[in-house]
């Protein structure tokens, strides 16, 4: 794991990152960027390293709850004539 945080979202930190992903791999080890700022995220995105250099999820997605009193979607029954 590599705290990007305080680094500028810039040409140079991409090319810094791509290589450290690249040295990682070869030794058989994974890159995780944690921590990086929205600049840095769109830049890596811009470049098409995003996926590549294994960012941290942003955030767990909040479970939803169950609402209260709502049923569950059924066909209705057809009315007797």
């Amino acid at each position: 794991m590599c705290d990007v945080s305080a680094l500028d979202p810039d040409a140079v930190t991409i090319d810094a990152l791509a290589r450290l992903q690249l040295s990682s791999r070869r030794v058989g080890c994974a890159l995780l960027l944690r921590h990086a700022s929205r600049e840095l995220r769109e830049l890596l995105s811009f470049a098409g390293l995003d996926e590549v250099l294994g960012l941290e999820p942003r955030g767990q997605p909040e479970e939803r709850e169950q609402r209260v009193g709502v049923e569950e979607e059924r066909e209705l029954d057809e009315p007797s004539t």
